[in-house]
């Protein structure tokens, strides 16, 4: 993009906005409807910068070992952070993404270089069918990272659909899910619940203040039918100061409390929208 100015504009699911990244120079922040969804760097797509996609990527990074491709399945797309990360990391990684609102798809391509990012097919359309119709073992890892309109699209989360996940994956493949969570935890807790249905091995990942009940925030959900690197995503988080905690499912449980798994007939209450950012 030879300017560095912002761009609005209209997409499905409200309004759009690529700003100026402030002290890099050739990053961007989207948001839609004032609600931050993305960071890309164009120059440096390993620098991830929010850090729900660090914890995500540090997942990643260890679930195999380093630089070995991996198959990716993405349902979300926003500025594409994780895939174009993946394709940095991990050379020669096919990946797919669905992504449903075409117009944010469509300015992500016009002005983030999308296509410059190798390996990558975007499907347009409801990643829920999409998962759906992708054949079984097929997949190394799904990453769920779906907002509409700010909101968690909570369908996504059930067992009913996490079992259409795993069908999905191959033998020690991975699952990891972003959500926002208000400052009780209720709807992390449930979905953790729901994975412990399907997956042997659960874990979750959150700032402190979140995992107390003090604020609300972002939420990464990890799981697989194999052991997680639980102790070496711990070791990683003291040496970052604590900013991050990893939990296991049987952690979380003894911390928090159990909690109701998210299901078709037992589905989630009110959604605490992410609010809209503020620099």
């Amino acid at each position: 993009m030879e300017t560095r100015e912002a761009v609005d504009r209209q997409v499905r699911f409200g309004t759009a906005r690529l700003a100026p990244a402030p002290y890099h120079p050739t990053a961007w922040l989207l948001t839609v409807d004032g609600a931050l969804q993305s960071y890309v760097d164009l120059a440096d797509p390993t620098y991830l910068h929010m850090p729900y996609a660090t914890w995500a990527a540090r997942v990643l990074d260890l679930h195999w070992p380093a630089g070995r491709p991996v198959s990716a399945l993405h349902v979300g797309g926003g500025g594409f952070s994780l895939p174009r990360y993946l394709a940095a990391t991990r050379p020669g990684s096919p990946q797919v993404v669905h992504e449903l609102d075409g117009p944010l798809v469509d300015l992500v391509r016009s002005h983030l270089a999308l296509d410059a990012v190798p390996d990558l097919v975007v499907h347009v359309g409801d990643g829920e069918r999409g998962i759906r119709r992708t054949p079984d073992s097929t997949a190394d890892a799904v990453v769920m990272d779906v907002f509409r309109a700010g909101a968690v699209a909570i369908h996504l989360a059930t067992v009913e659909f996490l079992r259409e996940i795993a069908r999905v994956l191959r033998p020690g493949g991975l699952y990891l899910g972003n959500m926002w969570s208000a400052a009780d935890l209720e709807l992390p807790l449930r979905a953790a619940a729901s994975l412990g249905e399907v997956f042997a091995h659960v874990a979750l990942l959150a700032e402190p203040g979140l995992l107390l009940g003090k604020r609300e925030g972002n939420v990464v959900l990890a799981a697989a039918d194999r052991e997680l690197p639980h102790e070496t995503l711990t070791a990683w988080a003291k040496s970052a100061g604590d900013r991050v905690f990893c939990l296991s499912a049987t952690q979380l449980a003894a911390f928090r409390g159990p909690a109701a798994p998210l299901t078709a007939e037992h589905p989630a209450g009110d959604v605490t929208p992410v609010p809209p950012w503020t620099r």
